[in-house]
């Protein structure tokens, strides 16, 4: 496994990835969620694209944001066949990484309040909700994990 920033080069792939990923959740949620809908090439731009690759493959990706006092994970996503193998999970730890690095406390994210799979799955990684509303014309959970700040 080897996580890395995106280049502008693997947009097609991370948009594979995202579609991927997001598709059995159409139905549940109503409609296609935000982020299968996202033009990444701004977010790799501006340095804020992961990708996980595994075998020479993109298998997962992450765009994060960093804010004042915190950065937020505005999409995470794994292909399916490669889920449970931990790449989630390692994104994750380099968005936690990336916060208490540059001295921001903690990681924000959210996700659909449907998907109730996911929402357990932030949680078993530490994540607290402090926040559920409509966001967006989405039903959304919002979580927040305590990182610290080492710089």
């Amino acid at each position: 496994m080897r996580i890395r920033l995106a280049s502008l080069e693997d947009t097609a792939a991370i948009s594979s990835c995202v579609a991927e990923a997001y598709q059995g959740y159409v139905r549940r949620i109503g409609r296609p969620p935000a982020s299968m809908e996202r033009d990444f090439r701004s977010d790799i731009d501006q340095g804020n694209v992961y990708v996980c690759e595994s075998a020479g493959e993109i298998v997962g990706i992450m765009v994060v944001r960093e804010c004042p006092d915190h950065v937020e994970v505005s999409s995470l996503a794994v292909r399916p066949n490669s889920q449970r193998q931990g790449f989630g999970r390692s994104l994750m730890s380099v968005a936690e990484g990336r916060a208490s690095s540059r001295g921001l406390s903690a990681v924000r994210l959210y996700t659909n309040a449907a998907l109730p799979e996911v929402v357990r799955y932030y949680e078993r990684l530490g994540y607290v909700q402090y926040d559920r509303r409509t966001d967006d014309g989405y039903d959304r959970v919002f979580f927040e994990k305590d990182v610290g700040a080492t710089a």
